[in-house]
């Protein structure tokens, strides 16, 4: 007769799959839900409020008082996200971190495709879910502003669910530069505070510390291209705007720009993060946990490479 700690161990059959794979993904899609829903969220919040009969408090919510806003949300929405389903993969909610994890050898490379499946599909329902509690709100901002949804316009409501370029830039180059570098330094600092042999977060504070590694991007390169510094974050509510009525705007992902048009941009917050992570991944781990290691003293009773006991004093030292 199998004790209730052998029970729990193993599980009922029908309980299974939460100790493999199905899992995994299942705690992938709901923190990318989570993400999105309280990131794009605080988005809809700046066309919720003005017509929200809080108005009055609204015209604080201006050039850098709404990016504060928009970072400080992104960031807790990461927090918490990390905070709810970093117990069971580690909380990737990004594809491009996932790519990291695996060229780090701390992913096997099977599980990085439906990895990132699930992701796409967490931030796809997050975005609807968005679009259901505050469709009332961007309807009302859009009618009051005489916009239509779907035209150039209505940029600024399509801005809820997924980034566009700044008017400035002449093609999808810099945008893309941007990408990747606003990625390379989310992924290398998430490499560096979740080290063992560094500075690792302590106190389970790491989704904190992580919540502000987006907000220090947000507030840094954020104004460019929207720091989407995540492919499934951009495309599943991309997707979702596209669906209900947001057209090029959306997908392929078409701009008006000082310069004439971008054209096809919705590539550039997928390949960029993806690139920028990569490179974030090599970079780390030559420079910085090589050294680590190099540096970190053996452990008592250890003998470290290339050491012989004699080699070592005290009363360890063989005569």
């Amino acid at each position: 007769m199998s004790t209730v700690a052998e029970s729990m161990a193993v599980g009922p059959l029908p309980l299974r799959w939460r100790q493999g794979i199905i899992g995994e993904l299942w705690a992938e899609f709901f923190g990318c839900f989570i993400l999105i829903c309280f990131g794009d969220g605080v988005v809809a919040m700046l066309w919720a409020l003005p017509g929200s009969g809080r108005g009055e408090y609204a015209n604080i919510l201006n050039s850098g008082g709404d990016w504060l806003l928009i970072t400080w949300g992104w960031a807790l929405a990461v927090c918490f996200a990390v905070y709810t389903v970093g117990g069971v993969t580690g909380a990737h909610i990004n594809p491009a971190i996932t790519l990291g994890a695996a060229i780090r050898k701390q992913l096997p490379w099977n599980k990085v495709p439906v990895y990132w499946v699930a992701q796409v599909f967490g931030c796809f329902v997050g975005a609807a879910l968005v679009y259901l509690v505050y469709v009332n709100a961007i309807d009302a901002f859009n009618t009051a502003h005489h916009i239509v949804r779907g035209t150039y316009a209505s940029k600024g409501t399509y801005s809820t669910f997924a980034t566009f370029p700044a008017p400035y830039f002449s093609s999808v180059w810099g945008p893309l530069v941007d990408q990747i570098v606003g990625t390379f330094f989310l992924a290398l600092f998430v490499w560096a505070v979740t080290d063992e042999y560094g500075l690792a977060v302590g106190s389970n504070l790491t989704p904190w510390i992580v919540g502000m590694i987006v907000m220090a991007v947000g507030i840094s390169f954020g104004a460019n291209a929207g720091y989407a510094i995540n492919p499934a974050r951009d495309f599943g509510p991309r997707l979702f705007a596209f669906i209900a009525g947001w057209g090029k705007q959306a997908l392929p992902g078409n701009y008006l720009v000082n310069s004439g048009r971008i054209t096809d941009y919705f590539w550039v917050p997928i390949v960029g993060p993806l690139i920028g992570a990569a490179l974030a991944s090599f970079f780390y781990d030559a420079f910085i946990r090589s050294i680590l290691i190099a540096r970190k003293p053996p452990e008592p009773g250890i003998i470290a490479e290339g050491e012989t006991v004699q080699d070592r004093p005290g009363p360890e030292r063989i005569p």
